[in-house]
């Protein structure tokens, strides 16, 4: 980790004069500030204000960066993690970062500058966070991700058994005899890594089916863009007569957009989703869902960052957890003839 003095070295300055660089600019000419931070990037320099809460012992604050703040499996972890961590006298910092690394990175090195000793991360897709991530590490952050795998990460953590649960949603849906099935957002290495999409055309052509390219799009898990793309899909000459939802969220804007086109559950129309969100079985019909065990996520995540930081072993690597299948009324057989609205 780059210290001030090495950015004085570099940049030919005193140390003094590289930190009034940082704290008091105005008061250097801008030839001199310029050298400063031409040698703060080169060097990748940041203020290392965990200093002074460190001489006294380790910091007590870890970070919590969730994909979407307004997704509720991601409340329900923050809550579990949040309460195991107090109990274990630790401080919770949640931020988002839209399942974005573009917009993961500001957010990584506000955590840094809030004196983080380990962060509990939902990694967003794309590399621009990936170096950063690694120097964390090497200034001794913990880091644990949750919910997403990116490829090849060197850092522990767990996931849902995505691949599982897919196959299962999938042979559910064969079961009742449908064999044009839509998942609400397609497998992109760069857009849409994730595991669910990934799976999804493998699990219909293990089953002898296949995904019309006409039902392919690439969409962040949103309920706008599952609206939006639930619209699309159904407005098809050949239609899916059955939907899968990757998330809850993406299950209300498919539930808006079918209401609004008239159609009926499970009558014209098929739905599962995953996560098993309270509106699941409050809605008429309720809805066939695949839960997650979120609080046993949270939790396990929540004690191995507590293991790591007080001298405990981590086992490396990454784990899954089952899904469970909740059959509801929201499913049934598809009509020979589905009504087209």
């Amino acid at each position: 980790m780059s210290t001030i003095q090495d950015v004085a070295r570099l940049a030919g300055v005193s140390p003094t004069t590289a930190k009034r660089a940082l704290r008091e600019p105005g008061k250097l000419t801008p030839e001199t500030l310029a050298r400063v931070r031409a040698a703060i990037a080169e060097l990748h320099y940041e203020p290392d204000v965990r200093a002074g809460s460190l001489r006294g012992g380790q910091s007590r604050t870890v970070g919590l960066v969730v994909g979407s703040i307004v997704e509720p499996f991601f409340a329900a972890f923050a809550r579990t993690a949040g309460r195991t961590l107090q109990a274990a006298g630790y401080t919770l910092i949640i931020s988002e970062n839209e399942y974005s690394a573009r917009l993961e990175l500001p957010e990584l090195q506000r955590l840094y500058g809030q004196r983080v000793a380990a962060i509990l991360l939902r990694p967003g897709y794309g590399p621009e966070s990936r170096e950063y991530l690694g120097r964390l590490r090497d200034r001794g952050v913990f880091l644990f991700e949750y919910d997403y795998r990116p490829p090849d990460s060197p850092f522990p953590g767990l996931t849902l058994d995505n691949a599982a649960a897919m196959r299962g949603a999938v042979a559910y849906l064969h079961g009742l005899g449908h064999t044009r099935i839509a998942a609400l957002g397609t497998f992109d290495p760069l857009v849409f890594p994730e595991e669910r999409s990934r799976t999804f055309p493998e699990a219909m052509r293990e089953r002898g089916l296949s995904v019309p390219a006409a039902y392919g799009r690439v969409a962040l898990p949103s309920e706008d863009t599952a609206y939006a793309l639930t619209h699309d899909l159904l407005g098809l000459p050949e239609p899916p007569t059955a939907l899968i939802a990757l998330t809850g969220t993406q299950a209300v804007g498919a539930f808006r957009a079918i209401r609004e086109r008239g159609l009926t559950l499970p009558g014209d129309l098929s739905l599962l989703t995953f996560d098993n969100y309270p509106w699941t079985a409050l809605v008429d019909p309720p809805v066939t869902v695949i839960e997650q065990p979120v609080e046993a996520m949270a939790e396990e995540a929540a004690r191995a960052v507590i293991r790591a930081l007080e001298g405990g072993g981590v086992a490396p690597g990454h784990r899954v957890m089952p899904g469970r299948l909740i059959v509801r009324r929201s499913c049934a057989a598809p009509l020979l003839h589905p009504a087209r609205r």
